[in-house]
């Protein structure tokens, strides 16, 4: 039977095995013996590799890389999460469903810790040490490795004393004559929503706009106009009174919620454990994950 061994030595003499020439010449010769074929042409100046050596060098070398690497995922499969995970999510996602995810992991995993940086702005992963960040909406970044959690929509929302003051909408059109607050870097945009008559595109504008969620849902809460807030926290707003939704039948277009992270990053284990309680919590939740529908940027 052909010593496995020896097809490692054979693949990897090139590369200086730091073994004395004659164990890898003895090793060698015996390989030969096994399968009946030069693989070396010998010289008292040199070793060249055979045509039969040199297909045997190529199939080996394959093969063996295979086996490398069933053996680190299963070693990694056995291995406990240990370590510091640093993740980074919008700000209303993160007071919503992952905050309860990273609870579980931590309980589940006792020798982890997990740092949150919770931001609508889009971090390069690599330069802010990142290791996940959850993103909603079209993905532009090509060079990240992403994952597709769910789906993803938002609610048009305004204080009870603004609709008082200013009287409810209608129909979207009538948002171009009221106040809106605006998730951006301009008190103007076109906000595109999805109602019974397909896709329609407004014009807004506002006294106040930010990048920041909290800070766009505080200043609706306050009375500053109409905004487009998370699903997740414009239900809790509506439930406490201290917001209404405007325009029932319209919300913001259903985008995708994914997970991401650097592709340029060997996917440690603790991550993966935290990619997969995320997907399982999801289907717990909906029986098929692809169908939810969370709180978005």
């Amino acid at each position: 039977m052909i010593d496995l061994n020896d097809i490692m030595i054979f693949a990897a003499a090139a590369r200086l095995l730091g073994m004395p020439k004659t164990t890898v010449s003895r090793r060698i010769a015996a390989l030969e013996r096994e399968l009946g074929v030069r693989l070396l042409q010998r010289t008292t100046r040199s070793l060249n590799l055979t045509a039969s050596g040199r297909l045997y060098y190529e199939e080996s070398s394959q093969a063996l890389r295979t086996i490398e690497g069933a053996n680190l995922r299963l070693a990694e499969a056995r291995a406990e999460p240990a370590g510091t995970i640093r993740i980074s999510a919008p700000v209303g996602f993160g007071g919503h469903f992952l905050q309860d995810a990273i609870f579980e992991f931590l309980s589940t995993y006792p020798k982890t810790s997990v740092e949150l940086r919770l931001t609508d702005d889009r971090l390069n992963l690599v330069e802010s040490g990142i290791d996940l960040a959850f993103r909603t909406g079209v993905l532009e970044d090509s060079t990240l490795i992403a994952r597709k959690l769910g789906s993803t929509h938002r609610l048009l929302c305004a204080s009870p004393d603004y609709l008082a003051r200013c009287s409810t909408p209608d129909v979207p059109e009538d948002l171009a004559r009221h106040d809106c607050v605006i998730a951006g870097q301009s008190a103007q945009a076109q906000w595109l929503l999805e109602g019974p008559h397909g896709q329609e595109t407004i014009a807004v504008s506002g006294r106040f706009a930010a990048n920041e969620m909290q800070a766009v849902m505080a200043a609706a809460i306050a009375g500053y106009g109409t905004a487009q807030l998370p699903h997740g926290v414009a239900d809790a707003c509506i439930k406490d009174g201290r917001l209404r939704r405007v325009l029932d039948g319209y919300t913001t277009p259903t985008g995708g919620l994914h997970v991401v992270y650097p592709s340029s990053r060997h996917l440690p284990p603790l991550v993966k454990a935290f990619i997969e309680l995320a997907v399982r919590r999801l289907n717990a939740i909906t029986g098929n994950s692809d169908d939810y529908v969370i709180v978005s940027r």
